[in-house]
């Protein structure tokens, strides 16, 4: 099994390729993804969403799943939905929209 540090690694990489479908762009560069963890094979994810209610909830939560799933060691993943601290556009990375 890989060690955490890589499969942490491997978890931040698979996460960039969920896309906020409303947005079009990745939730690690919108800055939605808050923390992860790896307790033994279950990924830890917390995150939020640029607003509550936010009608892609589900596309995003299940496309956080399969990315995590599709990691190497990683057998598990537990999501963690937060609103504290609140997301704002300051949040995403810089140079976002010049890729």
């Amino acid at each position: 099994m890989p060690d955490s540090d890589a499969r942490l690694d491997a978890l931040w990489t698979a996460l960039a390729t969920v896309i906020d479908p409303e947005i079009g762009l990745d939730i690690v560069t919108l800055g939605l993804v808050y923390g992860l963890e790896i307790r033994d094979d279950v990924a830890w994810i917390t995150h939020t969403l640029t607003t509550p209610g936010c009608p892609m909830e589900r596309i995003i939560t299940e496309g956080i799943r399969r990315a995590a799933m599709s990691v190497e060691g990683i057998a598990g993943v537990e999501t963690r939905l937060v609103w504290d601290p609140r997301w704002h556009s300051g949040m995403i990375a810089p140079g976002a929209w010049s890729r």
